[in-house]
């Protein structure tokens, strides 16, 4: 007798990249551009959306976002357990933010971006970060329906990071390499970093930042504030 074998794990991602397509359609409708920011724990995401927002939300007040007034935005904070980002989010910046409970999920799927964004009111807002889940596995291979893909890696994981997860900078649209007012106390070589990079995605964008100083952050903030901006025009 033939036996049928389905790979379940493939027909999952074939279903989430159809959802995760719809997802971007439905936020193309209300011009709202959406981010989803991946790294390991512990390497800075939180601290860095901060600074980033803060450069985000200055501007000319009521200015047009094409000549740099201030964006609307908001956060989903993805994690097993735990609201203390969320709130770290709303305190320092004000804006809007919820957290997502994944059940012990390491990931965030299309239809985990929709509820969130649905809470959050992503039809009132020009940009929406995804704070995922901290590790450098598990979110790579799950389309959030996100228009770009941030990955952070911060000075203390090493330089070799690109070699031991290729996938998830594969999938990078964007690199930032944070906690560089450290890089004196840890054997972290930049080119080395860009060399091994460049292996596997050598048209990924470098921004060396610090969010405790605010170092670099000014010039991310742009690149992201030109992404929006073209966008939605």
């Amino acid at each position: 007798m033939d036996i049928k074998t389905i790979e379940l794990k493939k027909t999952i991602l074939e279903d989430n990249d159809k959802d995760a397509d719809l997802l971007r359609e439905q936020l193309r409708q209300t011009k709202t551009f959406y981010v989803n920011v991946m790294s390991s724990p512990g390497s800075g995401k939180t601290t860095t959306l901060v600074s980033t927002i803060k450069h985000l939300q200055d501007g000319e007040a009521g200015g047009p976002i094409s000549t740099g007034g201030p964006l609307r935005i908001g956060v989903m904070e993805a994690d097993i357990d735990s609201d203390v980002d969320a709130h770290t989010i709303a305190d320092e910046t004000g804006a809007p933010s919820v957290q997502l409970h994944t059940g012990g999920m390491c990931h965030l799927d299309a239809e985990m971006s929709r509820q969130g964004l649905r809470e959050i009111g992503y039809e009132d807002l020009d940009l929406v970060f995804l704070e995922n889940v901290g590790n450098l596995v598990c979110p790579a291979e799950f389309d959030t329906g996100a228009h770009a893909k941030a990955v952070i890696l911060s000075v203390p994981e090493g330089d070799d990071k690109p070699l031991k997860y290729p996938l998830m900078f594969e999938e990078a649209d964007v690199v930032l390499v944070t906690k560089i007012d450290a890089m004196e106390a840890f054997d972290f070589a930049p080119e080395k970093f860009r060399e091994n990079l460049a292996g596997v995605n050598p048209d990924a964008p470098v921004f060396f930042l610090s969010g405790a100083t605010g170092e670099g952050v000014a010039e991310w903030a742009q690149w992201l504030r030109e992404k929006v901006k073209n966008y939605l025009t």
